[in-house]
């Protein structure tokens, strides 16, 4: 091998090691769940008949654990479920850390009625 195929072998390496040191600090460092309520299926939602869903909210995370806020990333259908959503991971609640953070979370959401 030569000194250059060596050198970029090195290179890639240490790329790919860095890149699993931050994925695996990003699972390592997310917040533990002390409690979780599921959201309801929202009434307006059977009524039109909509049985099913997705929602992608962030939760602001206050330093003692309680959630202080709830962004929707990404939802389908839109605007259906994010008030239930909201309303449900208002009242989650993490472990204390001693500092401000924030966790993603996806929630499906069935109605097979």
């Amino acid at each position: 091998m030569s000194k250059t195929s060596f050198s970029s072998l090195l290179r890639s390496t240490s790329v790919l090691c860095g890149a699993l040191a931050v994925a695996f600090s990003a699972y390592a460092s997310a917040p533990k769940i002390l409690k979780k309520v599921p959201p309801e299926f929202p009434a307006e939602a059977s009524k039109q008949s909509i049985k099913s869903g997705t929602v992608k909210a962030k939760m602001a995370i206050e330093a003692d654990g309680s959630v202080s806020g709830v962004d929707i990333v990404e939802a389908q259908p839109r605007k259906v479920f994010d008030k239930a959503v909201t309303r449900a991971l208002m009242d989650w609640r993490f472990e204390g850390n001693g500092e401000k953070q924030s966790h993603e979370v996806k929630l499906v959401f069935s109605n097979e009625d």
